[in-house]
This record gives C-alpha cells, structure tokens and sequence, in this order.
C-alpha cells in the first residue's frame, strides 16, 4: 500500500490505493467548511486520475454549500492566479506536482492565491479529522460554474513582464519538454506570441507521462538532443503542473533546477535593485547573486507558502525554491515555470549572451541530494539528536540545517514523501558527497535505534 501524505502542504496519494473518492469527498467537505461555504476555484494537471479527483471534490463542496468555478485543465499557477482575479474564498489544485503518473493530489490555496501557511493548514485538519463539517439543504446548493479564462490570464501577466517587439525580433529557438502535463499550451502559446522558433516533446497534455516528471538531469535527457539537433539557444523542461522549470544550455547540457531562481535573480537585480527570498535548501549561488547587487537573501523552511508569505511581508523583488521554482511579484506569488521562462529570455535578450555562458558567471558549488524511507513522526526524535552536531551556524526552523566554512547539510522531513531528505552542499563534488553520506548514515542509524 502507497503512503498517504496528509499535512499543511496538500494531501498526496496512490490512486486506487488510498486517494479513494470517500477520502476526497471529506477534504473537499472539509475545506468548504474552511471557507465558510464561499467561492471556490477548482483545476487540475493532466492526469488521467483528474476527473475522477475531481468530481469526488465537487460533491464534497457542493454538499458544503460553496459556489464552484472549474478553471479545467491548467498549470497550478494559472488555476492559482484564478482566485485572486475572480474574488475567490480559496481553491484547490489537484495535481502531485512532480510524483509519478500513479499519484494524485489536492493542494489547497486561501482568497490570495497563495498556498494555506501552517497554522492555516492546521485549521483546515482539525475540521477534516474532527468531523465538523458543513452540510446545506437542497435550497442551499448551487450548480458547478466553468470559466475557460485562466491560461490567457496567466499569459497576459507574464506577456506584461518581457519586451515583445524586441523578443520577436530575435526570434529565439527554444526547445521545450513539457511531459505532457498542464503547462503544455500555455508554454507553447507563450513561445508563439513572442516569436520563438519551437521544438516541442511531449506536449501533448494527454496525462500520459513519457518520463518521470520532475524536471532532474536523469529525468530530462531526451530534450538535450533536441537541443542540439535543432541549434537552438536554450532548453525547457517542465515538471507535470508547470511551476518548476530547468533549463538546459546551447550546448546541449543541462544546467539545472538550481540555476533556474539564480539566473532569473540576476537578471531581475539587475534592473530592480531589493530582497531574494528562498529556503534553507537552495544553493549558495543565490548568496553570490545577491552579493554582486549588494542584495539581501533571506531564507525561509522550505515550502512556497514559506518563501510567499516572507516576500510580500519584506517587499522582495524575486525569490522561489532550487527545485526549479521562480516567484515574481509583478505576475504572482507563487512558484511559475513560465515566469522563470519569460526571466531568462529576456535575460538572453537583453545580454546578447549565450546560456551557458551566463551559467558560467555564477561561482560554482556542488549538491548531493540524498534520502531515508522515515515517516515524520519517527524523524523528530532523529532530528533532536542531530540539533546538537557542532556547526558554524545551526538552524533548526526547519528540521535542521549545519552551516560550516566549506558547505552546509540541510536534513528534513519531507512535506509530500514519507522519507527524510539529506541535502548538502560543497565546492566539490566529493566534499558534497561526504557531507551528505555522514549524515545520511546517522540518519540510518538514529532511526533504526529508535531514538
């Protein structure tokens, strides 16, 4: 049986295991109860689960008495965006983001768009585990409304950040890998009106993923080829829902998730001088970004409700995650492929430089990511024990991160998978790894001992 992950981030689940309709029709009961019966804006990814999702959702908030807008099929940030525009009490995606084509998932947004924080999450589940939910007559229940609005609203949005005369002109080659998931149209109608010359992979928004979708350099190699083959200036690839982006050079090569917030901050600093905001888990790039404009980073627990919630209250002018997540005030505070896609052409554009070569400015350190099968509730007593390693700097806001001279190590239960994540990173590979490595094994070893 597949792990239900149910917590402040969403719910996540293995459809026809334990993401079962009765369990769908209580969330959604159970959020219409949060919002107080209000609007609500509903859209879903491409899978082939989403209808089923979907439908079980409705009946639990209709029965709630809310007033639903379906968005359809969309990237989570166009269905995000749909909220705030529609004066919604909140919304629900339902996408696993970049979990395998197995997984489904309900991510759950307030009236701003913007994922529910901790405390905000922690309500909405003592409504769902406690039972209390609203239920309304015949008299009280309104019919689903559709709103086919949200692409070219997202796409208006990011249009309004980028020089399209200039973009045109140019007329980049780009080439992009969308895995068939929901960011599919929006990414090519995007290309299209700015003049790109496009070769696009699996675009095809069928839900059939050809690879899995979180866009890693194992995960992605069939669009360097492309690259290559059609002399285009840069690669994209999406994950399923469209709110991560990697990119991948002139050359053929992948540059990475971590480059992704690092070069859209360096060319957003350039022109709007402010504050970075990202989590304890991105790489020290940003820090040497954000050097270079006398900018300031701050760092957040992981999570985009995290970074959101810390970029609105200081006024920062870019931030989002190292897995590949942009946020851009002027078009959304929320993670947004296609924003990081807008950054980096005009970026391109207004350098007349190649990729990799802006890749290349960047000082260079080297990640290990690693992981344990640990359910979060066995992790605490772990997490305890290693609040006590000797570090330069020890953070422990979010599981627990050791900052030394040469490289830090980030260790943390993860918010959509029953493991721990071991991050680290170095000036070289090996070092990266050895940092990792240690702690993984006494990871290993303090859960194994129970402690």
């Amino acid at each position: 049986m597949g792990k239900l992950m149910i917590g402040i981030s969403g719910v996540r689940g293995v459809v026809g295991d334990n993401l079962t309709p009765e369990l769908l029709v209580n969330l959604g009961q159970s959020f219409g109860t949060w919002i107080d019966s209000g609007m609500v804006v509903i859209g879903r990814d491409t899978r082939v689960s989403g209808d089923m999702v979907k439908h079980a959702v409705f009946s639990g908030l209709l029965s709630a008495g809310c007033r639903i807008v379906d968005v359809g099929v969309c990237g989570t940030p166009s269905a995000a965006m749909m909220i705030r525009k529609l004066g919604a009490a909140g919304g629900i995606v339902i996408s696993a983001s970049h979990n395998p084509i197995e997984w489904n998932a309900l991510k759950f947004f307030r009236s701003d768009g913007v994922y529910l924080n901790q405390e905000q999450g922690r309500e909405l589940l003592d409504i769902y585990y406690g039972g209390d939910m609203r239920k309304v007559g015949y008299d009280k229940l309104h019919a689903v409304e559709t709103n086919d609005g949200a692409l070219e609203n997202h796409l208006e949005a990011v249009l309004a950040i980028v020089d399209i005369p200039a973009l045109r002109k140019r007329r980049f080659k780009v080439a992009v890998d969308c895995c068939n998931g929901a960011g599919s149209s929006l990414a090519l109608e995007f290309l299209k009106r700015i003049g790109c010359e496009v070769a696009a992979i699996d675009c095809s928004m069928n839900g059939l993923f050809p690879r899995n979708p979180e866009p890693t350099k194992d995960n992605v190699t069939a669009i360097l080829g492309v690259v290559k083959e059609r002399g285009a200036d840069l690669g994209i690839a999406e994950d399923a829902d469209a709110d991560r982006v990697a990119f991948i050079s002139e050359k053929g090569e992948y540059i990475g998730e971590e480059y992704s917030l690092c070069l859209a901050a360096s060319h957003v600093l350039s022109k709007r001088p402010g504050k970075v905001v990202t989590n304890l888990s991105t790489t020290r790039m940003i820090d040497d970004v954000a050097r270079r404009f006398k900018a300031e980073v701050l760092r957040t627990p992981v999570g985009e409700v995290n970074v959101a919630e810390a970029m609105i209250a200081s006024g920062a002018v870019i931030g989002g995650e190292g897995n590949g997540g942009v946020i851009d005030p002027r078009v959304h505070y929320g993670r947004d492929a296609l924003t990081g896609v807008a950054i980096i052409l005009q970026y391109l554009l207004e350098t007349n430089n190649t990729l990799s070569s802006l890749a290349a400015a960047i000082p260079t350190y080297q990640m290990s990511k690693q992981k344990v099968e640990c359910s979060k509730r066995n992790a605490q007593p772990v997490l305890q024990a290693l609040a006590s390693e000797k570090a330069d700097r020890v953070d422990t806001r979010d599981g627990v991160k050791l900052d030394f001279a040469e490289g830090w190590v980030h260790i943390r239960p993860s918010n959509t998978e029953p493991i721990v994540r071991v991050y680290s990173e170095a000036r070289t590979r090996e070092e990266a790894d050895r940092l990792a490595n240690r702690y993984r094994e006494m990871v290993e070893k303090l859960a194994k001992s129970g402690r």
